[in-house]
């Protein structure tokens, strides 16, 4: 057992008597066989809607009460998450009618598209053409790209990322740390608020943080989305990305100049350009609708029942595909058994601990993270328990195989009070704290923590990732590029002779006495000035 001094101060609170409780270990042993057990071939890649599904929910079911946690929604230790299976198949062609004649982009060179709709047939018809910047709505920014802007029935060009990335000017917006203006869902749902009838965001590798070849795989085929996306309000008919190629080749049949259309776009005084061209294609979709399960369980708070402290990981991967050197098991150790092993192991821990949290502590494995943080995305648009009550998020994904490590690496650090908190405990570990060093591929906005912050919940998402406590830097950067060069999204993300539990017991470690700390804390967590999250808090404390 550890003794924890709770630094309730971290958070805000104004305690001034710290207390000195007793803080089970993390077990090791739990973490090692746990993430053996989900990863193994028996666990047919975790995907949801299969049979490795069924294996992956009853096994999370059966760890929790055998440590004898409560159920989490009411008495069950599953919310049901209704999917939507969308195939969609766009026509050969989009054609733009300009002054000048046709032009005509080809199906995953120039364009992809796709729609959230669940309908077997959209179709954008001489859909007029609007270049709308960044497509950013951004109040605390001063920023509107839409204003004055009618686009009912339009289909809407814009930019990846936001107006600060590439400014050099680390005050506008946040320079080259991406906001989540910048993040392609944004666009979407902007777009879907300004009633949009397409939107087509335009690809450039740098900005985006990835190349063409990742934007035609990743929104090609059959996808999984929500069953109830976009209730209440008309989704797009057309969501989808051209190249710059395109753009460029749009631009110019407009007559209008677009040249360094980025620098324009960014531009204080700039406003929409309509591009006098209608747009036009056709989509039909093969449809399947079926039910996916988060797994939730609960410790309940001794004294203050009705706050919240939500741990998250997702537990599916990608399942069973296309075989690479004879192996098609896509097994996902590290990404994300490695959470979800460590999550139990937390779990395992707050069970056995002396004192009882004063705040309810919950315990959520949620599904389809791959397919678009569909299962935490699902639970912030159908919570079991308040927003507004729900005091931090911790969120656990891909954690370290290489050994004990020297950082933690907090992704979107700067965002809320809970950096400061996980600094305190990271320094009695003998580590110190350190920001993405890639913030500018918007990776805050890619697991599922995401989900919490965009319903105001403060959300924290870091690991041991950087620096190696034996064999520094460079060691770990070289075996950070071979995992996303031959395993990430692979057969080959599985457990290895040379892989260390060590760093993913750290981590859970720490994770435990932050949520130890929530849980007896009396404050709230606050976002920090400067968060695009902060004012969505603020109106949900408000209601």
């Amino acid at each position: 057992m550890l003794l924890l001094v709770l630094i309730l101060a971290a958070c805000g609170g104004t305690t001034t008597n710290q207390e000195e409780v007793e803080v089970p270990e993390v077990s090791l042993q739990t973490i090692e066989t746990n993430i053996r057990t989900l990863s193994s071939d028996d666990f047919l890649g975790r995907k949801p809607f299969t049979e490795g599904e069924e294996k992956t929910v009853s096994f999370l079911v059966d760890q929790l009460k055998g440590y004898g946690l409560e159920p989490g929604n009411g008495d069950s230790y599953e919310q049901q998450v209704n999917l939507v299976e969308l195939n969609a198949s766009p026509s050969k062609e989009m054609t733009f009618n300009t002054a000048s004649g046709n032009i005509t982009l080809a199906s995953g060179t120039d364009f992809v598209a796709y729609t959230e709709q669940v309908t077997e047939a959209v179709a954008l018809q001489n859909s007029g053409v609007v270049f709308a910047g960044f497509g950013v709505v951004a109040p605390e920014y001063n920023w509107n790209d839409y204003e004055g802007l009618d686009v009912k029935g339009k289909t809407v060009i814009v930019l990846v990322n936001d107006p600060g990335f590439g400014a050099e000017d680390d005050s506008f917006f946040k320079g080259d740390v991406m906001t989540y203006y910048g993040r392609w869902t944004y666009k979407y749902e902007e777009a879907m608020r300004q009633g949009a009838a397409g939107v087509l965001i335009v690809h450039e590798t740098v900005p985006a943080g990835y190349g063409w070849a990742v934007v035609k795989n990743s929104w090609s085929g059959a996808r999984l989305y929500l069953d109830n996306a976009g209730a209440g309000q008309e989704l797009p008919k057309i969501q989808g990305w051209i190249s710059r190629d395109a753009a460029i080749k749009l631009f110019k049949a407009s007559g209008v100049d677009m040249s360094n259309f980025q620098e324009k776009a960014r531009a204080k005084e700039f406003k929409a350009v309509d591009l006098q061209m209608t747009a036009s294609v056709n989509l039909t979709n093969e449809i399947k609708k079926d039910v996916s399960k988060n797994v939730i369980a609960r410790i309940t708070g001794s004294k203050r029942p009705e706050e919240y402290v939500i741990y998250s990981a997702h537990w599916d991967h990608l399942g069973v595909g296309i075989p690479v050197d004879g192996d098609s098991i896509y097994n996902g150790a590290h990404d994300n058994a490695s959470g979800s092993a460590a999550l139990l192991a937390i779990a395992e821990a707050f069970s056995k601990a002396t004192v009882e949290p004063e705040r309810t502590v919950v315990f959520l494995f949620v599904t389809a993270e791959e397919q678009g943080l569909l299962g935490s995305a699902f639970y912030a648009a159908n919570p079991i328990y308040p927003p507004q009550e729900t005091i931090a998020n911790i969120n656990m994904d891909g954690l370290s195989y290489h050994g004990k490590m020297k950082d933690l690496t907090v992704v979107g650090y700067g965002q809320s009070e809970l950096d400061d908190l996980a600094e305190q405990i990271a320094k009695q570990q003998g580590r110190y704290i350190m920001p993405d060093p890639n913030p500018g591929k918007g990776y805050f906005f890619r697991s599922d923590h995401f989900s919490f912050a965009k319903v105001g919940i403060p959300a924290i998402f870091a690991s041991g990732s950087y620096e190696s406590m034996d064999k520094g830097v460079d060691y770990i950067a070289q075996k950070t590029a071979e995992f996303l060069t031959t395993a990430y999204h692979k057969p080959a993300d599985e457990i290895a002779d040379d892989w260390s539990f060590e760093g993913m017991q750290q981590d859970g470690q720490l994770f435990l006495e932050m949520g130890m700390e929530l849980s007896k804390s009396t404050s709230s967590v606050q976002w920090k000035e400067g968060s695009e999250f902060k004012s969505i808090r603020e109106k949900s404390l408000r209601r």
